[in-house]
């Protein structure tokens, strides 16, 4: 299916949502008269000629916001299957109610899904419908390139790697998973200010231990990353480590709580 197939299928499916579901609107990209795309909450069908589908932006934030605000509205939102998988895991730490919501499902290309190395480039979990064929996912080179590292180099692999990092925040900014009204990272105690790079390894150790059993692999970090830092590496390895060390895949149900959120309700 070529793009403008899917963007005309995925418009009439919000048209018809909007048309005779009750939704207060549909949050999906929209392109500005300027070019710019950006998350907007469609409430009439004839704003449809300028839903788009790209460049990506994290829309689940957008839902959080109007929620926050609005908590009884009824609501769509178009999301690809990280985001719908990310919303799995923000509505189980209360971050949004999708008891109040359609998910309206974009499946990814198999180019968007090479793009992303990503194992699962379809919606399914929460989503019932979707618009776009549904594609095979891939493993990540990236991740067996790792592996295939004598363990005793792989700290100095890390290491080589952050010490491009220059704290600018932009990967807790942008992850959808990233909720804390306190961050750790402003914390003198944790991160110590006015260095850069942040001594190795704790700041993204920090981040890594507060998204645990959290990340989607959206990719989001990665793709804000002013110096390419391959963080979606770094996460699809410790997702590898909570899938086997308890059984856990994030955002894969709505059903089972994560293991730090039992352990917590269970102390």
């Amino acid at each position: 299916m070529d793009t403008d197939t899917r963007l005309e299928e995925l418009r009439q499916v919000v048209k018809v949502a909007l048309d005779g579901d009750g939704l207060v609107g549909v949050i999906a990209l929209r392109r500005t008269p300027d070019g710019d795309v950006a998350p907007y909450l469609f409430t009439e069908p004839t704003e449809l000629a300028d839903l788009f589908l790209e460049p990506r932006y994290p829309i689940p934030d957008t839902l959080h916001l109007i929620q926050e605000a609005y908590p009884e509205a009824q609501l769509g939102i178009v999301v690809r299957g990280c985001e719908e998988r990310g919303l799995v895991e923000t509505a189980k730490h209360n971050q949004v109610n999708l008891g109040n919501v359609r998910g309206i499902g974009l499946n990814c290309t198999a180019e968007e899904a090479e793009a992303c190395r990503c194992a699962r480039p379809t919606v399914g979990v929460w989503v019932t419908e979707s618009v776009g064929e549904k594609v095979a996912g891939l493993g990540d080179a990236q991740v067996e390139a790792f592996l295939a590292l004598p363990e005793e180099e792989r700290l100095a692999h890390w290491q080589d790697i952050f010490s491009r990092c220059i704290k600018c925040y932009a990967c807790r900014n942008v992850c959808p998973q990233c909720f804390c009204e306190h961050c750790a990272l402003d914390e003198e105690t944790w991160v110590e200010q006015g260095i850069v790079p942040p001594p190795f390894p704790s700041f993204h150790l920090v981040r890594a231990l507060h998204t645990v059993a959290k990340c989607v692999g959206c990719r989001e970090c990665e793709l804000a990353c002013p110096a390419e830092i391959p963080l979606t590496t770094l996460y699809s390895l410790l997702r590898r480590d909570v899938q086997e060390m308890f059984g856990y895949e994030t955002g894969m149900d709505l059903e089972t709580m994560p293991p730090l959120l039992v352990r917590l309700a269970s102390s």
